[in-house]
């Protein structure tokens, strides 16, 4: 079997296993939807492409992913990059993004921390740092058990042996998130009754 072929075939397999979790991301996005029409927001990050999914994740809140709604606040804690060089520089690698979710963090908030092994510890700290201030936190990892579910209120466990496999379907559950937030705030019977933002 050539290498595209068992690329093409450990995602086949992983996407089968996930589809065990839509229910779950259903929820999550309804629950967020809840915070971020109350005026609340969304905090997400991870390292490498992680966080580049986080920021996916974000763009797609504040933007829209499909459908017309106001836009949402979300913050990419890995973007702010004078920021991050700053408190990695004066307190340390670990710090780097659990010191941002103080700062922009506010109870009823929504964490999400992705890490394709679960064992990131600046999105381990940060995670920690939301639930000290009374955020909701959840994980998009790698297989499970691993210590960033432990520390999270929620968490998707990706079963797949690849790095890159697990990559792929954390985007999946970012786009179902997404529409998942998209079916409560753009039902047709809102914006009849109470009109949508432009």
């Amino acid at each position: 079997m050539s290498a595209l072929v068992s690329h093409l075939a450990a995602l086949e397999q992983a996407v089968r296993r996930f589809d065990a979790h839509a229910a779950h991301i259903e929820q999550w996005g309804r629950r967020l939807a809840c915070v971020l029409e109350s005026g609340g927001r969304l905090l997400a990050c991870g390292n490498g492409g992680s966080a580049e999914q986080a920021q996916h994740l974000t763009a797609e809140l504040v933007g829209r992913y499909e459908d017309e709604r106001p836009p949402y606040a979300a913050i990419p804690l890995h973007a702010d990059l004078p920021a991050l060089t700053a408190i990695v520089n004066d307190y340390g690698p670990q710090e780097m993004f659990a010191r941002q979710v103080r700062a922009h963090g506010r109870p009823g908030d929504v964490f999400i921390g992705l890490s394709t092994s679960g064992e990131s510890r600046n999105v381990i700290a940060a995670a920690e740092a939301a639930a000290d201030l009374g955020m909701r936190t959840w994980a998009l990892t790698g297989p499970g058990p691993n210590a960033l579910a432990g520390v999270c209120d929620d968490a998707v466990a990706v079963d797949a042996p690849r790095t890159a496999t697990v990559q792929e379907i954390h985007l999946a559950a970012i786009h179902m998130l997404c529409a998942s937030v998209d079916a409560i705030v753009c039902r047709p019977d809102r914006a009849a009754g109470e009109g949508m933002a432009s």
